[in-house]
Order: structure tokens, then sequence, then C-alpha cells
């Protein structure tokens, strides 16, 4: 079973379609039993960070997403589905997180537009599975504000360039999240999907 985590996420539906235009099923939920029991979890995200936790304790998640990760399945974090997996975040002053990936979520800085809508090139910084038939410095779509700086800079897989150098792309073991919305991202983001899907699923559209 695909797991698309339904916190209340207002992009939900869209992530949703994108998996089904590939010829997967997924099933939306917003049940904890649903995601132990799960080949591969995405957690969707729209909205504030802060917001998004509350909803995700209130729901029973939270301890799910924590259960999900540390049994090594895999998961796919989107926008601020990647944001709330870190330690705290800055927006609306200071709040804790998931606690899952060591880091703090940074307003962009100063000066710059914000927030950061539209089209933006993802570098990729390791060969992994989730770029296969992807080019490096290919562009996606882009919605946010606030942006992820982990402690290890290592498992910034892709970086974009907005103002400073953004880690667009997070892998760490079973556990990957983008800070743009593939499901937004024309051809390239449904590449993203399948890539991540057909490792973990090795073929099965269950």
């Amino acid at each position: 079973m695909i797991a698309v985590i339904d916190h209340g996420a207002g992009n939900l539906r869209s992530v949703a379609n994108a998996i089904v235009k590939l010829g997967y099923k997924p099933t939306v939920t917003s049940n904890p039993s649903d995601l132990l029991g799960a080949a591969a979890v995405i957690l969707p995200g729209v909205g504030a960070a802060a917001g998004t936790v509350r909803n995700l304790e209130r729901l029973g998640l939270s301890e799910a997403i924590r259960r999900v990760v540390a049994d090594g399945t895999p998961m796919l974090a989107i926008c601020v589905g990647m944001q709330v997996l870190f330690d705290e975040t800055e927006e609306g002053g200071r709040h804790r997180c998931l606690g899952i990936i060591p880091g703090v979520v940074r307003r962009l800085p100063p000066g710059l537009k914000i927030p950061h809508i539209g089209w933006n090139q993802v570098n990729q910084k390791i060969n992994h599975p989730l770029f296969d038939s992807i080019p490096d410095g290919a562009n996606f779509y882009f919605v946010h504000s606030y942006c992820a700086a982990p402690d290890d800079i290592s498992v910034a897989a892709g970086t974009t360039e907005y103002g400073v150098s953004i880690c667009s792309v997070f892998v760490s073991g079973n556990l990957v999240g983008t800070q743009f919305h593939p499901e937004k991202s024309g051809e390239y983001g449904l590449r993203m999907y399948d890539n991540f899907l057909k490792t973990v699923l090795k073929g099965s559209r269950a």
C-alpha cells in the first residue's frame, strides 16, 4: 500500500492524482495504523509548519511517522511536509517540529521576493535513484517562504539558488524530502514520484 497522509493539507488531492496518473493506487488516510502497514508513505504539506505539526499530533500521526522512519519504511515528504521533520521552525516565532532530522527551518533572507514562487533549478549533489532520467539543473515548482537548514549538509541531495543555497532535496536512508512540489512540476515531477515508487514497490502498482 502507498499511504498518502491526510492531515488537512490543501494539495493532498493533487499529490494523489499525480500518483494515480502514473498507474499506482494510493490510499489517502489519516489512520496511523495504515502508515505502519504501508510499503511507502508520502507526507504532503502546504501552509504553516506549526499548524501542520498540531494537526499531525491531533490525529495521532506524529508518533506513527516516527515509527515509519525508525522501521525503515520509505517515506517521501513534500514542502512543509519536509520542513516539519526538522527539529524546529522559525515560522511564526520558534516552534518545535517532529525532531526526526537535526536542523532548523529558517526564513528566506531579507531583500528577496518572498514567498519564493515559481520554477527554479535543482542542482543534484549525489547520484540517487530519485534522480533517474532527470537532468541535473532541471526545473521544479516552488512555493515557500522558509527553507530547511540541516545540521549535516551532506544529506542535501539537491540544492537550489535563491539568494542563498537552499536544501531543495533531502535524502537520508529511507527518508526523502523535497522543498518543491513534484505534483506541480510537470514531466520531471511525475518522473520523480515514479522513481521513488518503482524503487520501493519493485514493479507493483498497488
